[in-house]
This record gives structure tokens, C-alpha cells and sequence, in this order.
């Protein structure tokens, strides 16, 4: 028989969006700063940190059933620290595919089967309806100085991939530093400056156009590309317009 958990404490954004959206929100005894979808939701859920930072003493007062977690989000001396005492669901999530696995795994462990799954049906829609549109030889930037893109072996590669953006720095893992020099030899057809982490603002544009002047520079809302969960909806359905309207 499943476990009636009642006392959710979420530390991955995009998770705690996901949470609310398969309607599990007042089981939600705890958020971080970073969750912020949907905002009118999570208004009311306490705070018990940055994913990076847990009060791991505020986690504790509240005594959840069941804590969620990231291997790439949160630290792994806090996620060790808090299975000492609660049960801890460490998701690790590096391509789409992964993404969706961890919507029904989740929908399965809180008795939401259903809902779940007309999630997974609505966002596979999307994925499936993407445009064919030719190859561009991109650099998707998150970070400046250092000057950081997305390896091969994250979240953000594989949505790029799908939409036909071949990752320039797709050889890489991670998240690796690059010089705007280096950034130049490697002649990218499209340079992407992502709103987060690094909130990349319209002055980064010039910036980047002298270096690369036959790329095509813009701005991109990072939560297109790197939020999972329940955002990949919305996500992937404003991906699909960007996307042919930039070819």
C-alpha cells in the first residue's frame, strides 16, 4: 500500500511547480526562495531557504514525511545531512526523457496516476509538434565572468538538441568556462544569453556582436530551456513559436 505522505517539503523549483500543478499543494510544507511557479500559490508556502543554502534546522522543526531533492540543485553534504532523518527523493534529471520518467515516478509515489499522466500526454504533444527547422550551431551562455555555457551532459543540451540547436560546446561536461576568444574561433551561427542564472541584459548584446558579428545574438528565457516538470507545457509550447519565428 502507498505511503499517504502529508508533510512535503520541496528544495527543486521546478519540482515544487509540479507538486502544485498535479494538485498536491497543501501537502507542500516547505519551498525554497527559488520557487516562484506558480506565484500565486506558492505565496502562502514557508520558506526554508535557497537550494543551494537549506535551513536545515527550519526543515527539521517542520518535520516532513518526505523531502524532495536534486543531484544537480542542491548540495550533496545537505541532501546526506537530511536522509539521516527524513526520506529523501533524490531526482537526477539530464534530458527530457528523464524529465517525464520523474513526472510519472512522482505521480505514482503521491497517488496521482491520472493527472500525471495527462501531464506527460500534454508536453509529449508539444514535443511532437516541434518545427523542423534547419540546424543552427548555437553557444547558450549562462554565466558571465567567467563567461560559462552548458556541456554536454545537462537539462539545457538536451532541449537545445531537440529543437534542432547543435551545442557547440556539446563535447564539454557541465558547465564549462570559455573565453569570448575562444567563443569567436568556434564561429557559432547563434549565441543564446540565458535571463538566468545570469540575468543578461539588452548592454550583453553588443558585447557578444563584436566578438561573433556574423552570429545572430539574443536573449532567451532561461525557464524555456531549463526548467522541467510541469513548466515543460508551457515551456516547450513558446519554444515551438521562437523557434520558427528565429529561422
Amino acid at each position: 500500500m502507498a505511503f499517504n505522505y502529508r508533510r512535503i517539503i520541496s528544495l527543486v523549483p521546478s519540482l515544487t511547480e509540479l507538486f502544485i500543478d498535479l494538485g498536491l499543494k497543501d501537502k507542500l510544507a516547505g519551498r525554497t526562495r527559488f520557487c516562484v511557479h506558480p506565484k500565486e500559490e506558492v505565496a502562502d508556502i514557508p520558506i526554508v531557504g535557497g537550494t543551494k543554502n537549506p535551513r536545515l534546522d527550519t526543515i527539521r522543526q517542520a518535520d516532513p514525511d518526505l523531502i524532495i531533492a536534486n543531484k544537480e540543485e542542491n548540495r550533496p553534504t545537505d541532501i546526506k545531512s537530511l536522509m539521516n532523518d527524513f526520506e529523501v527523493e533524490v531526482t537526477e534529471i539530464a534530458t527530457i526523457e528523464d524529465a517525464l520518467i520523474t513526472i510519472h515516478r512522482l505521480g505514482q509515489k503521491m497517488q496521482v496516476t491520472k493527472r500525471a499522466g495527462k501531464l506527460i500526454s500534454d508536453i509529449q504533444d508539444r514535443l511532437d509538434q516541434r518545427p523542423g527547422e534547419p540546424e543552427l550551431r548555437t553557444a547558450y551562455m549562462i554565466w558571465k565572468d567567467p563567461w560559462m555555457s552548458v556541456g554536454g551532459d545537462t537539462y539545457i543540451h538536451d532541449v537545445l538538441e531537440h529543437w534542432n540547436l547543435r551545442n557547440i560546446f556539446g563535447s564539454r561536461s557541465r558547465y564549462p568556462k570559455i573565453d569570448l576568444k575562444e567563443l569567436k574561433s568556434c564561429n557559432p551561427d547563434l549565441v543564446l544569453l540565458s535571463s538566468e542564472p545570469y540575468p543578461f541584459r539588452e548592454r550583453h548584446l553588443a558585447q557578444v556582436q563584436e566578438v561573433c558579428p556574423a552570429a545572430r545574438v539574443l536573449l532567451v528565457e532561461g525557464e524555456w530551456f531549463s526548467w522541467y516538470g510541469s513548466h515543460m507545457k508551457h515551456a516547450f509550447e513558446r519554444l515551438n513559436v521562437w523557434r520558427k519565428a528565429i529561422s
